[in-house]
């Protein structure tokens, strides 16, 4: 851990995301309870989760190539800074009490499309400047203050938002992007830019128009998911995993305000339950995979988060499922941590922002029918029966992650 913390530029990204998911998470869960509270309807929330998607599905596809082959750390900066100003204009219609519920629509899906941008280039970005061996321990820290940032803000957002609003809020959201803004610049200096062994060594690429190389980069990292079923399987979980966690936004206000009426109070106890979960998993995260094994760790993870996520709706008392979503912030966070490694190790530097956004764009599709689906059975027959349909989700992942993959195919040819 303290070789990490050594690597002045490591410091300084884990500072930007922790301070940066602080402002997010708190946006985050006060534009939903806001949602919630105007229109008093679970489909608002799930309508709320699908336009997240929306730029995911028309981006992804294409923004892999961009991630690897432009400064990450530049792009993140420009995210940052982009996003900060659409907050900033609703933030002002917020304080003048103008806003409507359309505008955080637009608002959310334009900060989405950032967001979507944003995560695979910074994993990219850690990848980048960890060494090789101490990948565990850069997504710990990575993961750990994302995780704890994002969702202990949400815990915050319940006790502050009756006092400050959301045009508080989303004002200090605004000012969290600055401070990460500010954290990014000072990483390095001046164009750094993975290139591929090919790239390296030849000259004949320069031969190429800007059309043929995105393509033939394209096909790259399709080529690389054919010859690597691990990777496949563990892009699968991941989409499973994905899909179902983001769309917990639908159900989690719900089940503060229908099924123990706690308001916007019992909604931040329980993102606390899940925010500290998620942190205080960085001080085991490490031990327990090294202990059970990459693919273990991310199995047993999305078992625990199965189980929970039954549970939860039919916890008797409200204390007793904020300590179900403290078990299932801690099997977020191994789980995250152990999934965020193994690609690490098993994806080139070059070619990780075109693998990270295939696997993003499998788990935007699944939350976009998730969200509708889920939103209309908690509405319309149950959220128990909503819960239920997560839990199968997290369900498919285990089973993903513990499905068994042979060599890769470009190993066996090797073999042969």
């Amino acid at each position: 851990m303290r070789a990490i913390l050594g690597q002045r530029p490591l410091r300084f990204v884990f500072a930007a995301n922790v301070i940066s998911m602080l402002g997010s998470g708190m946006n985050s869960a006060a534009v939903a309870w806001y949602i919630l509270q105007a229109t008093h309807s679970e489909m608002a929330l799930g309508t709320f989760a699908v336009l997240q998607t929306v730029p995911a599905m028309l981006m992804l596809p294409f923004t892999g190539v961009i991630i690897d082959r432009e400064d990450r750390r530049r792009l993140v900066m420009w995210l940052d800074a982009v996003r900060g100003v659409v907050i900033a204009v609703v933030a002002v219609l917020a304080y003048r009490h103008h806003v409507q519920v359309w505008q955080l629509y637009l608002m959310n899906t334009l900060v989405a499309a950032g967001f979507w941008m944003f995560w695979p280039t910074i994993t990219a970005l850690i990848q980048e400047l960890t060494p090789e061996g101490q990948f565990v321990e850069s997504n710990t820290f990575l993961l750990a203050g994302v995780q704890g940032g994002w969702l202990i803000a949400g815990a915050v957002v319940g006790f502050m938002y009756d006092h400050i609003g959301l045009g508080g809020v989303l004002t200090i959201d605004v000012s969290t992007y600055v401070v990460s803004f500010l954290c990014y610049f000072a990483v390095r200096k001046g164009r750094h830019v993975v290139l591929s062994p090919q790239e390296l060594k030849a000259d004949i690429l320069a031969a190429e128009s800007q059309f043929e190389r995105f393509w033939r980069e394209m096909r790259e990292g399709l080529h690389f998911l054919r010859d690597h079923r691990a990777v496949v399987m563990l892009g699968v979980s991941w989409a499973f995993f994905l899909g179902a966690m983001i769309t917990g936004v639908v159900v989690t206000p719900s089940l503060s305000d229908r099924i123990f009426h706690a308001g916007a109070k019992g909604y931040g106890w329980l993102n606390a339950g899940w925010g500290t979960g998620a942190f205080v998993s960085a001080l085991y995260a490490p031990q327990a995979i090294s202990w059970l094994g990459g693919r273990r760790a991310i199995a047993f993870s999305m078992a625990l988060l199965s189980v929970c996520v039954v549970c939860a709706p039919i916890a008797p008392f409200l204390f007793v499922a904020i300590s179900i979503y403290f078990l299932m912030g801690s099997a977020r966070g191994v789980g995250g941590i152990a999934m965020n490694t193994s690609l690490m190790e098993m994806v080139p530097k070059h070619l990780m922002g075109r693998v990270q956004n295939a696997f993003y764009f499998a788990g935007t599709f699944l939350q976009l029918v998730l969200a509708v689906g889920v939103g209309v059975v908690a509405h319309k027959v149950s959220l128990v029966a909503a819960f239920a349909i997560l839990a199968c989700v997290y369900g498919l992942s285990f089973v993903a992650a513990s499905w068994p993959v042979g060599a890769p195919v470009a190993e066996e040819a090797a073999a042969k």
